[in-house]
């Protein structure tokens, strides 16, 4: 793969011409740049000669095209190998570069698995992360409650086992889940292992939407179990096959097409653009999500649907076949994602039939996410609006920053700092503080370390300052906020507190002024006073977060870190083979001693010391 670099210095005229006289006829990508050198637009080509001249020789343009030509100083081109290669190299700038005129979506949230492990008794798990070859994985699906209500069907009608290894491998009797029918018991050995894989065979053919074929196959089980006279398995099997009829009779969205799809369409209504993506998993609609680019101002939907599934799937295993609406089906995307995901991936533009239906589903639900946000950001702008004139603020005031803090006993206190802006919750942009062990147990003090920090970085221009500062608290923790700001130069950003009041009660909240003695108490329904509650319960919500992680993770490790010997591979090695410091404990020397790195004698360590 080559690079290569064209078109005037930025500092004299472009000359398009000269431009296009030097492109090859080649496979590669382009980048559009300005004046200052920054990246207006990132695309790939078949033919890059082709594809540059064709937005400076032609003369008409959509008006967002026009608008981006018309500000171009320098055009830089890669020639690559193949246009796949071209493809991978578009995704990579587009992300690292985020140009102006690329539609670009953002989704950096892992998407959850239903498992199942490679054990002899295979154990059913939420998994979220990288996939790991000795475990089957059935997915991926669009949000944790899915695959926890797939997971639950599957115990409700294979009674597979939940439980982790270490739990597993030292039970003397069953569990609750066995009494309530949710579990064979094969810690136990209530079931053969035989018995048990049969449960997971048909448990995988449900996963892929094979049902009738399970149904046949308990039927002929449970005859043959009645030919030989044994009536309690008979009998057990006849209660799968009731289960998984009343399954089959609730209302479940199927598709008459067994398998994995996906379908994805986009919608352009007052301004705004959506992507909603519907998730097809075994035949069952397990969910959607709805996606709302940037930068997608004036771009056409034939623009928008293929951006996204460039950068949604090129990053994750994609399913066999993904219908979609305008400008969906391209070979070459086709051909990478099949490369990628092991296994041919079918793009399909504007279907008919059943799949007609589908992505009339997904235009609606498109819709109504945009709907729905229309609606929220006027909520919002009422609100915001209320909280200025209720404080005196400037109409041109949106950017709020609240602070909170948490610990227990003053162990493991973690601040949080959360940001409302341009009408929303800016979660991208929240951060948190771990407090000092010295400071831990002082409010007063975590408080005064966390907002210190955080006003360096603002007067170091690393972000921008607040319009409102919020404290969760009272008159001591805001005269302290006062102290802070005051030292770091920060006179003009204006500071209230917001405490629950003597009852504790919502809608009864007082608002500190710092330099105020009395209170101010807003109307339970004023729009202002529920802005701030929403943003002081993220404060809240966010710090305890932060505080939990940072406890459970300090008590996991200490016992383990005190002990001679333990360092951070072992006491790793450990942690994961017996699924967490309780399977530790729980753990016979002979036990720890078959753990790689871990001798007889360190074993015999480990465990007088756990005891």
């Amino acid at each position: 793969m080559g690079a290569k670099a064209e078109g005037k210095n930025p500092t004299s005229v472009f000359d398009a011409r000269e431009l296009i006289r030097s492109l090859p006829n080649r496979a590669g990508v382009y980048r559009m740049l300005d004046a200052d050198g920054g990246t207006l637009y990132v695309g790939k080509a078949r033919d890059l000669k082709k594809r540059v001249s064709s937005y400076f020789q032609k003369s008409e343009h959509h008006p967002r095209t026009a608008m981006m030509v018309a500000q171009v100083a320098r055009v830089e081109t890669t020639v690559t190998r193949s246009e796949g290669e071209a493809l991978l190299l578009e995704n990579n700038l587009i992300k690292a570069n985020q140009p102006r005129y690329n539609v670009l979506f953002r989704d950096d949230k892992s998407y959850p698995y239903i498992c199942m492990t490679g054990d002899p008794f295979p154990q059913l798990r939420f998994h979220r992360g990288r996939l790991d070859k000795p475990n089957r994985y059935f997915g991926p699906f669009p949000s944790a409650g899915a695959v926890r209500e797939g997971m639950a069907l599957l115990q409700k009608v294979f009674q597979l086992r939940t439980c982790e290894n270490s739990v597993f491998a030292n039970r003397s009797r069953p569990c609750m889940l066995y009494q309530i029918q949710r579990c064979t018991g094969p810690c136990v050995g209530l079931v053969s292992e035989a018995d048990y894989q049969e449960d997971v065979r048909n448990a995988t053919l449900f996963l892929q939407g094979k049902t009738n074929e399970v149904m046949d196959t308990l039927q002929r089980q449970m005859e043959a179990a009645a030919a030989a006279f044994a009536f309690e398995r008979a009998a057990r099997i006849r209660d799968k096959i009731t289960r998984l009829q009343q399954l089959q009779s609730r209302q479940f969205v199927e598709s008459a097409t067994a398998g994995d799809l996906d379908v994805v369409a986009g919608v352009a209504e007052q301004g705004l653009t959506a992507v909603n993506l519907v998730m097809i998993r075994g035949g069952r609609h397990v969910g959607d999500r709805t996606f709302f680019p940037q930068h997608a101002e004036g771009a056409p939907l034939d623009e928008v649907v293929p951006a996204f599934l460039v950068q949604h799937y090129l990053d994750r295993p994609a399913p066999p076949t993904i219908v979609t609406t305008e400008g969906g089906e391209d070979p070459v995307l086709a051909e990478v994602l099949s490369e990628q995901s092991g296994h041919k991936v079918q793009l399909i533009a504007n279907p008919g039939g059943e799949r007609r239906v589908w992505v009339a589903m997904a235009v609606q639900n498109a819709g109504l996410a945009i709907g729905q946000k229309l609606a929220q950001k006027a909520t919002q702008d009422d609100r915001l609006t209320s909280l200025q004139e209720t404080l005196g603020l400037p109409s041109s005031a949106q950017r709020i920053e609240c602070f909170d803090v948490s610990h227990t006993m003053g162990e493991a206190a973690v601040a949080s700092c959360v940001i409302f802006d341009r009408l929303a919750m800016q979660t991208s942009e929240y951060r948190r503080f771990n407090v000092k062990p010295e400071v831990a147990g002082d409010d007063y003090a975590a408080l005064r370390e966390a907002l210190s920090r955080r006003a360096a970085r603002i007067v170091g221009g690393e972000y921008p300052a607040p319009d409102l500062l919020v404290i969760d608290g009272g008159k001591g923790q805001v005269g302290i906020a006062a102290e802070v700001l005051a030292e770091q130069g920060l006179h003009t950003t204006k500071l209230i507190g917001i405490a629950k009041g003597p009852e504790r009660k919502p809608g009864l909240e007082e608002i500190i002024f710092p330099d105020r003695e009395t209170p101010l108490h807003l109307p339970a329904d004023n729009p202002g006073l529920h802005l701030l509650q929403q943003i002081r319960d993220e404060a809240h919500r966010f710090a305890i977060q932060g505080h939990r992680a940072r406890r459970g993770k300090a008590r996991t490790t200490s016992s383990l870190q005190e002990i001679g010997g333990i360092g951070a591979t072992r006491r790793k090695a450990l942690l994961a083979h017996f699924g967490g410091l309780r399977g530790v404990q729980a753990a016979s020397i002979d036990d720890l001693a078959r753990v790689p790195g871990i001798s007889r004698s360190l074993a015999e360590r480990i465990f007088a010391e756990l005891h």
